[in-house]
């Protein structure tokens, strides 16, 4: 739809284009062409806007802001000028004039090209899903990214069950991946909170895409984290001992973030919403999602750095009944190197812990394992207590994300395999619900395959 819609707006233009390049129209019978030619292109848009396909939402509202600004900007200058005398309009600034215009429908058109018309998809759970959100601000951590001596802080998004008071229930928190944001797995929380879980989706300032402060302020990524992350991901020339550094650094202020969140988020628990460090504290639908919080019943979650840092932190917290890891290398499990090689914590993992993998990664994780090569994932496994591991076919790393569902143009860029986007994050989630259920809540038995092979 989004296709014939700026064929049909680009098709007026050169039409327009052409017309006043012939005539040689001057300056007054050009405006009231580019007039018609803006209201046409206003009313096209109107006449798709009436079906289903197309909506004032983040795909198209940029479009409809541009073709109605135009109309009436044009209409204002044509009022303004109707006195002065008109000028020759040359072809060439005809054609310069329509050169622009194309640009800015192009433009405005992007998301539409960029993303879907992806609502989420639904859920099984007998409970209707709530939202509501925080900033925590931990006073005892400066902002390492900020030379003001402003305060640490985490913004925190729940989606809980739309459940009646009294009723208590597990709590989930869910790290991004870099440069990720809260929203990159919201068909996992949905799915969660619907069938009786509280699900904290933290964002890190400065590692995530964007997020805001307390102030409103737009965060966007750190620059110099970027090149990090690029330099490790890009480059086969890195030493060990620096790739060690920078993700230990990475993942101590992530870790950081979680155990400070989850102690707050515990304590406002506790005393209604009133614990100091939640900006909303006192709100009524926050201090909702607060008393159904279940203390004793604690899942943490990730994907891809984040992943990692939910491993590391159930490592620490003796409260944390259950972890999983979406596809992320465990690099918290890294106590060094030497001679080229990780040295790798051997230390029993007592916590239930599930890892995802995507096809890419299971199989070079197989080839460490035969060929007795150190990595982080394989000794944290041979040495869980209750570990379990597997892998979806034809996966790349952000099919285990909602991106491939909202944007498939951004996520083929950031990896993805062949399988149907869809059907992996169901599957995903089907199997992040059975490994919560059978440790958060005792329900059933856990088991999973070690490869699921998809339609």
């Amino acid at each position: 739809m989004h296709i014939l819609i700026l064929s049909l707006l680009l098709a007026v233009e050169l039409v327009f284009c052409i017309l006043t390049a012939r005539r040689g129209a001057d300056s007054r019978e050009a405006s009231r062409g580019r007039l018609i030619a803006d209201a046409a292109e206003l009313l096209i848009f109107l006449v798709f806007l009436i079906t289903p396909s197309v909506s004032l939402d983040m795909r198209f509202g940029a479009l409809f802001f541009l073709l109605l600004l135009r109309v009436a900007v044009r209409g204002i200058l044509m009022l303004a000028g109707r006195n002065r005398e008109p000028k020759a309009v040359g072809t060439g600034s005809a054609v310069r004039r329509c050169v622009v215009q194309i640009v800015l429908l192009a433009f405005a058109a992007l998301p539409a090209f960029l993303f879907t018309d992806y609502e989420g998809l639904p859920t099984t759970g007998g409970y209707g899903v709530l939202r509501a959100e925080t900033i925590l601000t931990d006073g005892s951590r400066a902002e390492e990214h900020e030379s003001d001596g402003s305060s640490r802080e985490v913004p925190a998004y729940f989606f809980y069950p739309d459940a009646a008071a009294g009723e208590h229930f597990p709590l989930v928190v869910f790290s991004h991946g870099a440069f990720g944001y809260y929203q990159s797995n919201m068909s996992t929380y949905m799915e969660l909170a619907s069938n009786g879980y509280v699900v904290v989706s933290l964002e890190h300032p400065y590692h995530s895409l964007f997020t805001h402060d307390t102030n409103g302020k737009l965060i966007i990524a750190d620059p110099g984290f970027l090149r990090e992350v690029m330099l490790v991901q890009d480059s086969t020339d890195v030493p060990e001992e620096d790739i060690a550094k920078l993700s230990g650094k990475w993942l101590k202020l992530r870790a950081d973030d979680m155990n400070f969140a989850v102690d707050t988020i515990l304590a406002a628990a506790e005393d209604g919403g009133a614990a100091s460090g939640l900006t909303d504290g006192g709100s009524e639908v926050l201090g909702r999602a607060l008393s159904m919080i279940d203390p004793s019943r604690i899942g943490l979650m990730g994907h891809s750095l984040g992943g990692a840092a939910s491993v590391s932190l159930g490592r620490t917290r003796s409260d944390v009944g259950a972890v999983i890891d979406i596809d992320g290398t465990m690099l918290g499990e890294i106590e060094g190197v030497e001679n080229g090689q990780d040295i790798l914590n051997e230390e029993p993992y007592g916590v239930p812990l599930l890892t995802f993998d995507n096809e890419r990664h299971h199989e070079d994780r197989m080839t460490c394992l035969a060929e007795h090569i150190p990595y982080a994932n394989n000794e944290v496994l041979s040495h869980a207590v209750h570990g379990y591991e597997t892998c979806i076919r034809n996966t790349g790393h952000m099919n285990y994300t909602d991106l491939p569902l909202f944007s498939p143009f951004l996520a083929k860029r950031l990896g993805t395999g062949s399988v149907d986007p869809e059907a992996c994050v169901r599957k995903m989630n089907e199997i992040t619900l059975s490994f919560f259920n059978a440790w958060l809540k005792g329900e059933g038995e856990f088991s999973v395959e070690e490869y699921y092979e998809l339609p």
